[in-house]
């Protein structure tokens, strides 16, 4: 069978970051697909927040989970830059699927292809993909490309 279709061109890449093994993966592999087409990368962090009445006492556990995020966005950075690769980062608030999906569809988009790990650091575990990477490839209009 040949595809006769008209080829996307991939020049931005949303790439959602945990710090997860999987999330790493699919950093890498984000990496060399921006290289190959010399596209650039976003790497996205949303922060789960917990609801209104779950915040008592949680301030110094958000700080520190922001902190940690900042941390992976620029490890994520420095891998990029070694490649040559240009990076940008999102550190966001809120549902973790709702979140790739509404930046992968911005106005700063939108993303030509989001590449996600197949599971991260939810709890939720599914049979072939986290819950995250299912939603997003479900709901996504931009192609997405799983990472195990």
């Amino acid at each position: 069978m040949i595809y006769t279709g008209t080829v996307r061109e991939i020049k931005k890449i949303l790439v959602p970051i945990d710090g997860s093994p999987n999330s790493k993966r699919g950093l890498e592999m984000a990496i060399t697909l921006a290289r190959q087409c010399g596209a650039t990368l976003t790497g996205l962090i949303s922060i789960e927040t917990p609801p209104v009445s779950e915040l008592k006492g949680v301030g110094s556990v958000s700080k520190s989970v922001q902190q940690e995020a900042k941390g992976f966005l620029e490890e994520a950075k420095t891998a990029s830059a070694r490649k040559g690769i240009v990076f940008r980062s999102k550190l966001v608030h809120g549902n973790i699927g709702y979140n790739i999906i509404r930046e992968a569809h911005s106005k700063d988009g939108p993303f030509d292809l989001v590449v996600v790990g197949s599971r991260g650091r939810s709890r939720t575990r599914e049979a072939f993909f986290g819950s995250v990477s299912n939603y997003v490839v479900h709901e996504s209009k931009v192609p997405v490309l799983v990472v195990k």
